[in-house]
């Protein structure tokens, strides 16, 4: 295919067309990749380079793991293209994963905000650090991601958690982080940021009442295991 440009392939069979004639859902992977990177170059057709895109990967799902630097790699693939391909796969993520805020929510079990939002760190390779705020039911008022990153306590400001606290009028927090490595046990640096924000929420009258660490299909509560004490 890659000797074969768009332009010369009957109109009816160009991935666009198709699309059109028969839905998203009746045409093949290659073809909605050729669509997603819109041209080709003057050697390969946008086609060919939709089959290259799928030889890095052993199968669809691994798509939402690729990096910019392997897409970069194929010839005929340049940075826009690369970071065109990756905002449609992140898009898609967010569609089909993450879930609306649910006001309704109340974070009254580990286990269950564990369940409710552990879509959020699918297919993450780095740490992402969440405060959820909940009202004096402890029901969701609202949740924010405060930091991407390697934790660490130089990183995690007290401020921005309780700034956000206050802005939602918040009763109480709960903080929730993954570990991309799957091993939820806390790290000293967790531990170290957790009893910091467990002291300023004391002193704030805004209570840490859990640090959840996600895992690939478990978790850790610092409540749970003892290490925050429970809030009435």
């Amino acid at each position: 295919m890659n000797s074969v440009l768009i332009k010369d392939v009957p109109e009816e069979e160009r991935p666009r067309e198709r699309l059109v004639k028969y839905g998203a859902r009746n045409l093949s992977t290659d073809d909605l990749i050729a669509i997603i990177l819109k041209t080709g170059t003057r050697e390969y057709s946008s086609k060919y380079l939709a089959t290259q895109v799928l030889k890095l990967v052993n199968n669809v799902s691994d798509l939402k793991n690729i990096s910019l630097s392997k897409l970069i790699k194929i010839n005929g693939i340049g940075a826009v293209k690369a970071i065109e391909f990756l905002a449609a796969m992140e898009l898609g993520r967010r569609v089909y994963e993450q879930k609306p805020l649910d006001n309704n929510l109340k974070c009254n079990s580990a286990e269950k905000i564990f369940r409710h939002f552990k879509g959020e760190f699918i297919g993450l390779n780095q740490e992402y650090f969440y405060c959820l705020y909940l009202n004096s039911q402890k029901k969701l008022i609202d949740k924010k991601l405060l930091f991407k990153g390697t934790l660490n306590k130089s990183l995690i400001h007290p401020r921005e958690v309780f700034k956000e606290a206050y802005l939602s009028s918040a009763a109480y927090i709960i903080c929730l982080h993954n570990h991309p490595s799957g091993n939820v046990i806390p790290s000293n640096d967790d531990i170290n940021i957790t009893n910091d924000l467990i002291q300023i929420g004391y002193l704030q009258k805004i209570p840490i009442i859990d640090h959840i660490i996600v895992g690939d299909n478990n978790y850790y509560s610092f409540f749970e295991n003892g290490l925050i004490g429970s809030a009435k």
